[in-house]
C-alpha cells in the first residue's frame, strides 16, 4: 500500500488466488502449513490479466481445473485510509515491526505506474524482527549461481506469452 509520509510504514496485502495467502505460516520456524488442496502445482499452467481502466486495476486469474478468480483495486481512492480499515492480516504480520501505516486517501493517483513481469521469489518470514515477508528463505552463497542451482535455492518461471497494451473497459462478470 502507498502509505502516508516517507512510505516507511508500507505493507503489502495478500489475497489468495488459489491456495493460501501470505499470512498462512507454520506454527513454528521449523514447521510448514498444510499444502492447499486448491493450489497450483509445480509445472501447472495458469494465466493472469492485469487491466487498469479509469483508475481501477482489474485482475483475472485463469487455470484449467480451477475457478476463475477476479479482483479489483482502486488506484485512485484508498479503502485503507483509516487504521480501523486495515485488514487483520496486516496488523498480525506487520504491526510488530511498525509497518502498519494507513494508505494515502488518493492511493496511487498522480504517480507513475509500471509493470514488471517476473518471478518474485519471496516466502513467509518466520521472524518479524528480521524478514517478515521480504526474504526468499534461500541461501545465496555470496552470488555463486552454481551453488544456488545445485542446492535448489532459486526460482524458475517460464512465460509462454505476454502482451502489453492500453487498458480497456472490463467485461462484466
Amino acid at each position: 500500500m502507498n502509505t502516508e509520509g516517507d512510505n516507511s510504514k508500507r505493507w503489502d496485502y495478500s489475497t489468495a488466488v488459489w491456495g493460501n495467502d501470505m499470512s498462512v505460516v507454520g506454527l513454528s520456524p521449523n514447521s510448514y502449513p498444510e499444502e492447499p488442496k486448491e493450489g497450483i502445482e509445480l509445472g501447472e499452467e495458469f494465466s493472469y490479466q492485469i487491466n487498469v481502466y479509469e483508475g481501477v486495476m482489474h485482475l483475472t486469474f485463469i487455470s484449467k481445473g480451477h475457478e476463475t478468480k477476479r479482483f479489483t483495486k482502486s488506484l485512485t481512492k484508498s479503502e485503507f485510509s483509516k487504521y480501523s480499515n486495515i485488514p487483520q492480516q496486516i496488523k498480525t504480520l506487520y504491526a510488530a515491526i511498525g509497518r502498519d501505516g494507513v494508505e494515502r486517501a488518493n492511493a496511487y493517483a498522480g504517480e507513475l505506474q509500471n509493470f514488471k513481469q517476473g518471478a518474485y521469489n519471496q516466502t513467509n518470514g518466520k521472524d518479524p524482527e528480521e524478514n517478515i515477508v521480504w526474504h526468499t528463505g534461500s541461501e545465496t552463497y555470496n552470488g555463486d549461481i552454481a551453488k544456488q542451482y545445485a542446492n535448489g535455492c532459486y526460482a524458475e518461471v517460464w512465460f509462454k506469452e505476454a502482451t502489453v497494451g492500453s487498458g480497456t473497459m472490463p467485461n462484466k462478470y
